[in-house]
């Protein structure tokens, strides 16, 4: 098996967990490719059209299923996007790139081993929308400029803030990863020009994975043990990164 057969069925899996719980998989993806020695140039325009597909499926389900605020959503999105684009059009030394994406695969480990945080009941209180749209700036830029969706780091804030319901922040997630994966590839593609060709094999892998784990979180099955197996590859690489 080739190395990009075989990241196609690892890709199948971390898509899979990962829209269980609402998120894009972007981290995993980064992981995946690092441990494998894709180059960078390769990664980050991978894991953004992987994350699109991902997370256009997730939202979809979310939405339709109730799991979703578009009072919460909006102040979050309005700042994030044109910040995405930002981070997608510039291109960081190799070297900080590893470590920058390092540092945002040992958050996304971070995320995945601690326990799932159940709202307490009750409203949602909303933040206040200039502090939503600075988070959403900050997030975004990130977003672009790393390859990621942001939803490693949105998901955790909404459910520790109250902001959200856990089951809001699924579809709210999802949503957010998606508008800034798009904005962030449009930047990435505004230089590189095209899609590098291993990204149609790994997309159709991303969107099976995707569409059983959606199936799976709309019913509410979270496989704990699994995320938190998946969280120590996110580890790993992003150790390998940071350090490198």
């Amino acid at each position: 098996m080739t190395v990009t057969a075989v990241l196609a069925v690892a890709i199948f899996v971390a898509a899979l967990l990962y829209s269980s719980v609402g998120q894009g998989g972007a981290s995993a993806y980064l992981a995946l490719m690092a441990l494998a020695g894709i180059e960078p140039a390769v990664m980050r325009p991978a894991a953004l059209t992987l994350n699109i597909l991902v997370a256009g499926i997730g939202t979809v389900r979310y939405v339709r299923a109730g799991f979703f605020s578009w009072r919460a959503f909006a102040p979050f999105a309005a700042a994030s996007v044109p910040l995405a684009f930002v981070g997608g059009t510039l291109v960081l030394p190799g070297a900080l790139y590893r470590r920058v994406v390092g540092a945002v695969l040992l958050a996304g480990a971070l995320h995945l081993f601690l326990p799932d945080r159940k709202y307490s009941g009750g409203t949602p209180r909303r933040p206040p929308p200039w502090l939503a749209v600075l988070l959403g700036a900050g997030i975004g830029l990130l977003a672009g400029l790393t390859g990621v969706g942001g939803g490693i780091f949105l998901s955790p804030l909404l459910v520790l803030t109250g902001w959200a319901t856990i089951r809001e922040q699924a579809g709210i997630a999802a949503a957010f990863i998606l508008i800034n994966s798009i904005a962030g590839l449009a930047g990435v593609l505004g230089r590189a020009g095209s899609l590098p060709p291993p990204v149609y094999l790994w997309a159709g892998a991303a969107v099976a994975g995707g569409l059983v784990g959606t199936e799976l979180g709309s019913r509410r099955l979270g496989p704990v043990a699994m995320r938190r197996l998946l969280a120590v590859v996110l580890g790993i690489a992003g150790f390998k990164l940071a350090l490198t």
